[in-house]
């Protein structure tokens, strides 16, 4: 037995797993982790089927635990012993780049934190929210050329960063084109940083250029940091300036920075993806983008909160996107403490992946999980109840999505637009060319035609 396959023995102490070969480690330091992203979903299955959902793997000189399975993930995001942290786990991919986002942040901390940014995404808000959503739309969907293909991929990420910049900060002031362009940059660079080998501020690397695109990012939100401070408006930049706890309590200028990078990353990104996975299955799938059509020409050109949470063939489909290509298709988490899944023990210090993608598309818990079928979030079906945790796009637990109904009405009204003016088609065998490196998009960034409806 080798050294390193006795220390693989010693995370998962408490059961025997059987000999594992040399190759379970892969490449040297790297591990496992080109692996990965060659095909994500079939090296969790792997995994799943060889030690079940506690599971040893190598990445990036680090032998971490895979939880697998809705009953293992149940377990971190309810983190009921308090063993499992967000921050160390986050911080050791993105870590300097979204320090001090709520997605990075435990315990009172966070709880404190989340507390009053509750206060930004109560119903009046949201409702308010909806009312700059259709207008933030329809410019950012002005220079769209039907008839023409275009990479529908990229031009949805940089309508959803145009919706964050008037819904976040109020439009941006006099914020050209060409700069949110390169904030957009910006984003992209940072989200990347995920899935960088040389994890230091080191020129030409993917943290040396986020270490340098974070200051972009931080400059730009403190140029109008003053002027929110100074008045309250609807815009969530302001809110956050001005929000406070019955307590008192309100976050400081370093706290407003932060939390703004991370909404605005986490509003437009997650959005992006999964707006382009809807025009990817309805392009594939005719009848279901006629039914959405008439669903959305029963409503005026800009629907209340109320009227878009009535589209219900959307949301349907929505929910199904969401499960065949979730946004965050791995969670983290980093053990403060020894702790016990499903029966096994895992030591403190310990990086463990949560296989939320692969959870979604389990035999086990839903019926022919790789065919688009959004009927079986229908009432009458609901597979997502098959299990508490069968369906978490958003995660769960206390670091559950702060903005995830924020994020259904905003595609939901980008696809209410989309649908009551165009049509288009994707051909049957299409299979997006995804890169895994941190969230997944379409390398070919998604091709698309939009034809204007007769």
């Amino acid at each position: 037995m080798t050294a390193e396959t006795r220390e693989l023995r010693q995370i998962v102490t408490g059961r025997e797993l059987p000999e594992l070969h040399p190759g379970d480690r892969g490449l040297p330091w790297i591990g496992n982790t080109i692996n990965y992203r060659k095909d994500p979903v079939g090296f969790y299955r792997r995994h799943w089927e060889r030690y079940g959902p506690v599971a040893p793997s190598y990445n990036v000189g680090r032998t971490t635990v895979m939880l697998i399975g809705p009953d293992a993930c149940g377990e971190a995001l309810q983190n009921r012993d308090k063993a499992f942290a967000n921050g160390p786990a986050w911080s050791q991919l993105v870590g300097p780049f979204f320090h001090h986002g709520l997605m990075l942040i435990d315990f009172e901390t966070h709880h404190s934190h989340r507390r009053i940014m509750q206060e930004a995404f109560t119903r009046p808000r949201l409702e308010g929210y909806t009312r700059r959503l259709h207008p933030a739309i329809e410019r950012g969907m002005a220079g769209w050329q039907a008839g023409r293909e275009f990479k529908a991929f990229w031009s949805i990420k940089q309508l959803t960063l145009d919706i964050a910049a008037d819904l976040f900060m109020g439009g941006a002031g006099d914020t050209s084109g060409a700069e949110m362009a390169r904030i957009n940059r910006a984003f992209i660079t940072c989200v990347q940083a995920a899935g960088g080998i040389i994890r230091a501020d080191v020129p030409l690397t993917r943290w040396g250029r986020a270490y340098r695109a974070r200051k972009v990012l931080e400059n730009f939100l403190r140029k109008y940091l003053p002027a929110k401070r100074a008045a309250l408006t609807d815009d969530i930049f302001s809110v956050l300036c001005h929000i406070e706890t019955d307590d008192g309590e309100r976050f400081s200028d370093d706290d407003v920075i932060n939390h703004m990078i991370f909404l605005m990353m986490a509003a437009h990104d997650t959005s992006t993806i999964t707006t382009s996975a809807i025009l990817h299955y309805l392009g594939q799938h005719p009848a279901w983008q006629d039914r959405c059509r008439a669903e959305a020409l029963t409503l005026g050109p800009e629907p209340t909160m109320a009227e878009l949470e009535s589209l219900t063939s959307i949301d349907l489909v929505m929910r199904e996107a969401l499960r065949l290509r979730a946004p965050v298709p791995v969670l983290l988490r980093w053990t403060v403490k020894d702790t016990v899944v499903q029966g096994v023990r895992i030591p403190a210090g310990t990086l463990c992946t949560l296989g939320i993608q692969f959870t979604h598309l389990m035999e086990d818990y839903w019926t022919n999980p790789m065919v688009f079928d959004p009927e079986r979030f229908a009432p009458e079906r609901r597979e997502d109840r098959s299990h508490r945790f069968a369906w978490e796009p958003f995660g769960g637990g206390v670091h559950k999505c702060i903005g995830l109904y924020f994020a259904g009405l905003e595609i939901k009204a980008i696809m209410h637009r989309l649908l009551r003016n165009h049509h288009w088609s994707v051909d049957p065998g299409y299979v997006p060319p995804l890169d895994q490196h941190a969230l997944p998009f379409p390398k070919d960034g998604q091709p698309l035609v939009l034809l204007p409806n007769s």
